[in-house]
């Protein structure tokens, strides 16, 4: 069966700079199926030819593979077509619908409609594509992807999931986290369960706690207006660094099939003790680096956290009593993603041997990778002990490019695998452990956010109470380069 995938949003940033680099590097690859056709929605009036034009010139500036050639660029542009119209404007389906039908010769074929767009749209696209049967499967199968932030709250993620349900089985509705694509978070899942060295101290006797890491050295800059209404905990703790948690505390599902991966996802996020309002305060840091209310769209007096660290629990067999640390910040150090598995120190009675826990480090990126921290005796006299390593790089240990992360979600979605797409209940239980601390920090009853410096770890708060908790952040840039 042929594929269509129809971009709402194409003259957007995430078509040029994501979207269309990731499916011209599965052409070059010979992984995107021979008949896909590639149909680009916007308001912007404009032919095939000129969509086209405009596309090799921004996926040569975006894609990560090199010069765009003549050969591969031209059996790409074969596949990609334009129609021009509003999301706003019904008639403009109805020619859309046409228009695919025409581009389809009438056949059976999958269709994958990807939401593109601002957030502010979803809804009214998903309305209309029900309102003239687009979603039907009556053809051939019908699929939809949903872009982050899948709601604000709580209250709006129900919201736009009801709305979605209403036109679309959860079967055919892929709520994508890019994060989810990357090879290294995808690794977790074989280093845990394929490795027997592994598995056995991955609970609550061998590991004292586990950091999450998604820090960025860039700042806010003209996505102000933005970011001052949404925030640290709505741009990146809903989403990503649930997501890494899910991977890393999950049980090993019965199979890797969407269902039961999703099921033992949602089980994790079902376990984290839940805190009330009060609790919250003390559960976690908030930071605002300096000169964040310089930047453009941001109110004078924003009291908007640019830096958090949040502390959970997961009260289950494997990790009670185990404090899983997230934090993430702009204007941080340096860009990484990492996940620390920070092992039980070793103590003969009241003495113990080193100060420096073992580690296990997760490198999400930039250099994905993975490094185990041991200790070993310092030649000569005595038992002095030194922190040294072992490394496995991706980078080292494998030939070529590593898929960019929308690459292998792009064809997960074509051929309906949702394994690696977040469920609706696992999106509403997401935003009820993330909404009481997008409260407290918002209340006015919070004293103002701490300032840090551009190029920190964030505040100095953040290290006083992890401090305080007898632990120390893992603030080191990318260990693997």
């Amino acid at each position: 069966m042929s594929h269509t995938i129809v971009i709402f949003g194409a003259s957007g940033d995430l078509t040029s700079r994501k979207l269309v680099p990731a499916l011209y590097n599965l052409e070059r690859a010979g992984s995107l199926p021979p008949d896909t056709r590639i149909v680009g929605f916007s308001r912007t009036p404009m032919s095939d030819e000129a969509w086209r034009a405009g596309l090799r010139e921004s996926t040569a500036q975006h894609c990560d593979c090199g010069p765009v050639d003549d050969a591969s660029w031209g059996r790409f542009a074969t596949r990609i077509h334009y129609q021009p119209g509003d999301i706003g404007q019904a008639e403009d389906f109805a020619k859309l619908d046409r228009r695919l039908a025409e581009l389809e010769a009438g056949a059976d074929a999958t269709r994958v409609y990807y939401l593109a767009t601002a957030p502010q749209f979803y809804e009214p696209v998903v309305t209309a594509l029900g309102a003239h049967g687009m979603a039907a499967e009556t053809r051939g199968p019908r699929r939809i992807v949903v872009e982050k932030p899948f709601g604000t709250d709580l209250a709006t993620a129900r919201a736009l999931n009801a709305t979605l349900h209403g036109v679309f089985h959860e079967s055919q509705v892929f709520r994508i986290d890019h994060y989810l694509g990357k090879e290294s978070v995808q690794n977790i899942l074989a280093l845990r369960f394929a490795n027997t060295i592994f598995e056995p101290i991955w609970n609550r006797r061998y590991i004292d706690h586990v950091q999450i890491t998604v820090a960025e050295e860039v700042k806010v800059g003209r996505r102000g207006a933005y970011y001052d209404t949404a925030g640290v905990l709505r741009d990146m703790f809903q989403n990503h660094l649930l997501q890494l948690l899910m991977v890393t505390a999950m049980e090993a599902p019965v199979r890797f099939d969407a269902t039961a991966v999703r099921n033992e996802k949602v089980k994790v996020l079902e376990a984290i003790r839940p805190l009330d309002l009060g609790e919250v305060a003390a559960a976690g840091v908030r930071g605002q680096y300096r000169g964040y209310l310089d930047d453009p769209g941001v109110a004078a007096n924003s009291q908007t956290a640019t830096f958090g660290a949040i502390r959970l629990e997961i009260d289950d067999w494997r990790w009670q009593g185990v404090p899983f640390y997230l934090r993430s910040g702009k204007a941080m150090s340096c860009r990484t993603t990492q996940i620390v598995i920070g092992l039980e120190l070793f103590a003969a009675g009241r003495r113990t041997f080193h100060r420096e826990p073992n580690r296990l480090v997760i490198q999400i990126q930039p250099a994905e990778g993975i490094q185990l921290h041991f200790h070993t005796k310092v030649p000569g006299e005595g038992m002095r002990l030194r922190l040294t390593d072992l490394e496995f790089s991706y980078s080292r240990e494998f030939q070529g490019r590593l898929p960019e992360a929308y690459e292998p979600l792009l064809l997960d979605v074509m051929t309906g695998d949702a394994s690696l797409f977040a469920r609706a209940d696992e999106v509403e239980k997401s935003w009820e452990i993330i909404d009481p601390f997008v409260r407290v920090w918002h209340s006015v009853d919070m004293p103002p956010v701490d300032v840090y410096e551009p190029g920190e770890w964030g505040p100095v708060a953040s290290a006083e109470w992890m401090a305080a908790q007898g632990r120390t952040w893992f603030d080191l840039c990318p260990v693997l380069t």
